[in-house]
């Protein structure tokens, strides 16, 4: 006899829990059981059950969904987590993913696409519906690390001449703030030059400022 895959549902809307519910208890191989409508009874309740997957909405009514996952992916490893929700945002999507969550479908999916996720997610796959696809793809995208800065070849001295020049302030007011003359000022920027391996003030400025992330 085929196993079934035992599904736990955390939905705090009782008709898209029930009508969930129904999807699944007409398949041959898998089984709903227990709904649960907030996280608080779903946290106690399931690490003494023996679910191979809980589908979880994110906005319940007091501890959220992201919540239930934390806890219970401590209390139970093994279990897979698919979320069932209307949010698109890529805060709760990050947040899900970094819960634990292997899935993520939208309440608008059809109930084949409802079906084949939970089967996907049980052989090992990461169901998703396909705009949190693309949303994860973007962000991951935007996220891409930058170059750590290379330190600048340059005292603390000649560091804070140059900090000066980039905020546009002449050889004469670099002199007053350092109190130094301008022929120094003079001296230290062709330092500065050399050891930058630039030309002009400007290049200087962008290295500068390339160090610094900006």
């Amino acid at each position: 006899m085929q196993k079934k895959i035992k599904i736990s549902i955390i939905e705090d809307l009782k008709d898209v829990a029930v009508s969930l519910q129904a999807i699944i208890n007409t398949q041959d191989d898998m089984v709903c059981e227990h709904i649960f409508h907030n996280a608080e009874d779903a946290m106690y309740f399931i690490p003494n059950q023996d679910a191979d997957i809980v589908i979880v909405d994110i906005g319940l009514p007091r501890a959220s969904g992201i919540d239930a996952i934390n806890y219970l992916k401590m209390k139970c490893p093994h279990l897979l987590f698919c979320m069932f929700t209307v949010y698109e945002d890529d805060e709760k999507i990050f947040r899900s993913l970094q819960a634990g969550a292997k899935g993520y479908i939208l309440k608008g999916a059809s109930k084949d696409k409802i079906l084949s996720s939970v089967r996907e997610l049980y052989e090992g796959g990461s169901p998703m519906t396909p705009s949190i696809a693309r949303r994860i793809i973007d962000m991951f995208s935007d996220l891409r690390q930058k170059p750590e800065p290379v330190a600048l070849p340059l005292t603390n001295r000649e560091l804070e001449l140059l900090t000066l020049l980039s905020k546009g302030l002449l050889y004469k007011e670099i002199g007053e703030q350092m109190n130094i003359t301008i022929g120094t000022v003079k001296q230290h920027i062709h330092k500065i030059y050399d050891k930058l391996q630039v030309s002009n003030k400007t290049e200087a400025i962008n290295k500068l400022n390339t160090n610094r992330g900006q």
